[in-house]
């Protein structure tokens, strides 16, 4: 994961889900609803010399969670986006995995009623790059739209409806602060629960190479920058869950309370080692957009 982003014009944001009602000009997307890792990210090797364990001290047990998750090879993941603007509320909702040995991963996205778009997103993600299938009314059916990361200012974070399993972990290497909550039972699991903020220009510079570039995107857009989190991680470490919340301006520049679209990301881990079906499109089956379309519809 690396590199800087580009400032992208929302107009050609590719994806159903952020055009908001609050005439969210940075991270206008596709939904008419709201019209308004190092390791983490991709390498991890489930070689290790000894077994991984939960650090005593919070912030080290937080900004360890992507390269101990990394090392398990593959996870599979629930996600869920919920978008709020002054009036406006959208949630999206998906299911896929990551493969942190091949470095891919893939999830469908339910659309809320109201989107730009019916039926589901489907997303491949790589350090990088992005792979959208139905992202829109001007790209043919069964087609994908491929995109470097920093063509969307919020470098994928929340654009296509969630939050890819190895960014939403990768930005918890910038954890500038972490309380511990306590221990949470969940499905039989003893989890350890963390509160805290972070920065994603710090989580970023961590991951470095393709996958730092979206971290560092969205630390660019974003106009909260100590970053709210809850995470949550088992006794070797392992994230299992983690909650973040974004914010941006509806109103482009605005610094005005009523023009701020908040989104919260919420990303749940299970089946680790399991094998992830995910797989990169085929060079035929990729739509080249002109640089004046976008795939989502007006």
């Amino acid at each position: 994961m690396t590199d800087q982003q580009r400032s992208g014009r929302p107009g050609r944001r590719p994806v159903p889900h952020l055009r908001s009602a609050a005439g969210a000009a940075l991270l206008a997307a596709a939904l008419a609803a709201l019209a308004g890792c190092s390791g983490g990210s991709g390498g991890g090797s489930a070689d290790q010399s000894a077994p991984d364990q939960l650090a005593a001290d919070p912030v080290t047990a937080v900004r360890n969670a992507a390269d101990i998750t990394g090392r398990t090879g593959s996870a599979h993941a629930a996600t869920e986006l919920t978008t709020e603007s002054t009036d406006k509320k959208a949630v999206f909702s998906g299911t896929g995995g990551y493969d942190y040995v091949k470095r891919i991963g893939r999830l469908e996205v339910a659309v809320p009623p109201g989107a730009a778009t019916t039926g589901k997103i489907v997303e491949v993600v790589l350090p990088g790059t992005v792979y959208l299938q139905n992202s829109g009314a001007k790209v043919p059916e069964g087609k994908w739209v491929k995109l470097d990361v920093r063509q969307l200012p919020d470098g994928n974070l929340v654009s296509s409806g969630a939050t890819d399993p190895a960014t939403a972990a990768g930005a918890l290497r910038g954890v500038q602060k972490a309380d511990a909550v306590g221990v949470e039972t969940v499905d039989g699991v003893a989890l350890h629960h963390y509160r805290g903020t972070l920065d994603l220009s710090k989580a970023a510079d961590a991951t470095g190479g393709r996958g730092g570039d979206g971290l560092r995107m969205g630390a660019q857009t974003f106009t909260v920058k100590d970053v709210p989190y809850d995470a949550w991680l088992d006794d070797q470490g392992r994230l299992h869950k983690v909650v973040e919340v974004f914010t941006f301006a509806g109103v482009a520049g605005s610094k005005e309370a009523k023009d701020q679209v908040k989104v919260t990301s919420t990303m749940s881990l299970t089946d680790f080692g399991k094998p992830v079906e995910a797989a990169e499109p085929a060079a035929s089956d990729i739509f080249a957009l002109k640089p004046t379309e976008s795939p989502s519809p007006k």
